[in-house]
This record gives C-alpha cells, structure tokens and sequence, in this order.
C-alpha cells in the first residue's frame, strides 16, 4: 500500500513539474520572439492557461495529501480523542460530499465540453474540465484511506491540516536560542580594553 501511494505520489509530483516546466519555456519562449524576433507562438497563451488549470488543481491534490490546507484547529485542540473521531468522520463525510458534486459537474462538463474546440490550440475543452475528474476522485481516495486509517490504527492523525504553529515557533524559539548564545560567545571572547 505504501508503495502504491509513493508511486502516485511520484507520478503527482513529475505532473506537476512537467506542467510548471512547460508553462515556463512556453511563455519564456513567446516573449523572447515576441521581442526579439518579433513574431510568437500563437497557442502560447491558451495552452499555459490550460496548463495553468491542470498544474493548481495537481497542487491541490498533493496539499490534501500532505495535509497543507489552510484550516482552524483551536476548536479540535480543545476536544477529546473520542470526540476528534466524530468530528473527523464527519468533516471528512461532508468532503467527500463535495468531491462528489465535483465530480459530477466535472463529468457532465467534459462530456459537453468534449466536441467544443480551443482557438488557438484545438484542444477539446473536455480535456480542461477533465482535470475536476482527476482531482475528485484523487481527492476521494486520500479521503477514504485517511478515514479507514483512522478507524484501523489506533494512534492515526484526527487532523486534517498540518500544525504548523508549532514548527514556526519551534524554528524561531531555536533561532534565538543559538542568537543569544552566539551574542554570550563574543562577550565572554571581547576582552579587549579601550584605552584612551
């Protein structure tokens, strides 16, 4: 199962810098003709738009994984392990609800989609609006298996963003810590007079 997951992950994670990658030398390369040679790449523009769309919405799916969404924690700090489980059952069943209408709209409007043209680039618009597929259901299967390892594994996470307060603090308290000592070390070492 781990493997599995590393896997998705690694195939996510070349997607994503296939799609930055591309976006980049397109619109690089565009401006470089474009003032240089002064002439362009006629499908630059729609075709990093698109790549654009697919590249956040990959993004979004390697953040539900990794736990970097934004949320508010003070409220599930403050509840009792019992009480995290209900509430991460049911925050996780209205989620997976969500994905469901995202995947259901996504659906109906690649298959609508799917005979329309882009301009510049004749794609099939069905392919853009495919990626609300793709994440939809990406999204539902990390869902579920955060669910069931909750249910199966006693010490699993009941959060589902990652606490970075605590990091940030930690760093900074560390900082400062080394700072001072650092500030303790020239002291002691400046033995140095002034004499006039």
């Amino acid at each position: 199962m781990r493997k599995l997951g590393k896997l998705a992950n690694g195939i996510l994670n070349v997607l994503i810098v296939l799609t930055l990658a591309m976006m980049c030398i397109l619109v690089f390369g565009n401006v470089v003709l474009r003032y240089i040679f002064n002439s362009g790449i006629t499908w630059s523009e729609e075709m990093s738009r698109f790549l654009f769309v697919w590249l956040v919405f990959l993004g979004a799916i390697v953040a539900l994984k990794e736990n970097m969404h934004l949320g508010v924690d003070i409220v599930i700090n403050a509840l009792s392990r019992k009480v995290k489980k209900v509430v991460f059952i049911v925050s996780n069943l209205l989620v997976l609800y969500v994905l469901w209408l995202l995947l259901n709209g996504s659906w109906k409007m690649a298959v609508l989609n799917m005979d329309s043209k882009a301009p510049a680039t004749g794609t099939p618009l069905g392919l853009v609006y495919g990626i609300g597929v793709v994440t939809s259901i990406g999204m539902a299967i990390i869902v579920l298996v955060n669910m069931f390892r909750m249910l199966l594994v006693q010490d699993a996470s009941l959060s589902m963003i990652s606490n970075s307060d605590e990091a940030v603090i930690r760093q900074v308290t560390d900082e400062n810590d080394s700072k001072m000592n650092d500030i303790k070390d020239i002291d002691e070492s400046d033995s140095t007079t002034l004499t006039v």
